[in-house]
């Protein structure tokens, strides 16, 4: 990767991410671009667009998180500082890639940008996706008390992961599909579901 750029995004863009939620800080970010990094390994494509891609993929949450993603492809656009390493098409490339990461999204990224960065946002583990979700509903629905997080956590499971949710998984060889049957098994297993939340919000909250 062009260091310069890599320095960039250390100094400039990142940081940004620790103004977030504590589900999109620095570490978020992170670990997008080294999935991403991973995942496009299996192609011809250019790294330093997948590195930029996933690091500004979640900027637009400055401007709140119901149009994240398309305010974090015109911050990506805007940033004149980009001009240095991409070309317009490159840019315009990436704009799109940023703008259909979105989990909720009602159609297939155009590009394989846009896949690796959409599959690489997806961090599909039990425990992450827990906390991650726990930890948006105490920012978010600060007034809710164990019971009222405990039932927004399950509503925005089965409406985003379980089976019928409005998921979606795009790269065949990532592992996604595996951890997602793993996490659907624990939605189904309320039990298991109910003492994984009480485990996590208690470390959360410390009570």
């Amino acid at each position: 990767m062009n260091p310069e750029l890599q320095n960039y995004i250390e100094t400039d863009i990142l940081p940004r991410y620790e103004a977030f939620d504590a589900a999109h800080r620095g570490d978020h970010a992170r670990t997008v671009i080294a999935r991403s990094q991973s995942l496009a390994a299996h192609y011809d494509i250019d790294p330093d667009m997948v590195c930029t891609i996933a690091a500004y993929h979640d900027t637009g949450l400055a401007d709140g998180r119901e149009r994240h993603h398309i305010r974090s492809g015109e911050i990506l656009a805007a940033d004149p500082v980009l001009r240095k390493w991409f070309s317009d098409e490159q840019i315009a490339i990436m704009r799109d890639a940023v703008e259909d990461h979105r989990a909720s999204s009602d159609h297939a990224p155009c590009t394989i940008y846009g896949r690796i960065v959409a599959e690489a946002d997806r961090c599909i583990d039990v425990d992450t996706v827990l906390r991650r979700t726990i930890q948006y509903g105490l920012a978010h629905n600060p007034a809710l008390d164990r019971e009222g997080q405990y039932a927004r956590c399950c509503e925005h499971l089965e409406r985003k992961y379980a089976d019928g949710g409005y998921l979606r998984l795009w790269i065949p060889f990532s592992d996604n599909a595996r951890r997602l049957e793993e996490l659907r098994a624990v939605i189904r297993d309320r039990e298991t579901l109910r003492r994984r939340f009480d485990e996590i919000y208690t470390q959360e909250t410390g009570h």
